[in-house]
């Protein structure tokens, strides 16, 4: 199993990280006026831009770990013993990834690029 302290590092990086890119996210959406920016044409425009595409996966991976692992951690509180503590950490894992997957699904069909 992969090291506690190692964990909480890794929920400090993707907390920094996510605050990072979440400003230059709120920042792009600022550069417009709100009610052209939630126009569909212009949202499908945003997509198909390869850049925000990045940025915008970038906050769904970098909020998904973080927000899932502070539910593990919250969840670990409520017992002590080694098998709660994998089943908490694979269903938070699996659950993680299924956010994650969908909303990548999600990302690249908005692009223009799935079925």
């Amino acid at each position: 199993m992969i090291r506690e302290s190692l964990i909480m590092r890794i929920h400090y990086i993707t907390g920094i990280s996510a605050l990072f890119v979440v400003a230059v996210h709120i920042t792009m959406r600022l550069l417009m006026p709100f009610d052209s920016s939630i126009e569909y044409q212009n949202i499908i425009a945003n997509y198909h831009n390869i850049a925000y595409s990045i940025l915008l996966e970038s906050i769904l991976v970098l909020i998904a770990i973080h927000g899932f692992n502070g539910l593990r951690i919250m969840l670990l509180e409520l017992r002590q013993n080694r098998l709660w503590e994998n089943g908490v950490t694979i269903f938070t894992i699996s659950a993680m990834m299924t956010v994650v997957a969908y909303g990548t699904r999600t990302i690249i069909l908005a692009q223009g690029l799935g079925a």
